[in-house]
């Protein structure tokens, strides 16, 4: 997860840094899969989360 992290503020970065439009439509894409597995993960661990917290 840690390393999902990571490469989302990598790619945040080098959006930011993106001069073309193609350079920005790529790292975009890039951002919303990273974003989208993020989501997945936490999603599948939310349930775990809570019953760690209710102990």
């Amino acid at each position: 997860m840690d390393n999902l992290f990571k490469e989302l503020g990598v790619a945040l970065k080098a959006l930011s840094n993106a001069k073309t439009v193609e350079e920005k439509v790529s790292h975009s894409q890039v951002i919303k899969n990273l974003s989208e597995s993020l989501g997945i993960f936490l999603e599948l661990a939310n349930p775990i989360l809570d019953e760690d917290l209710e102990d």
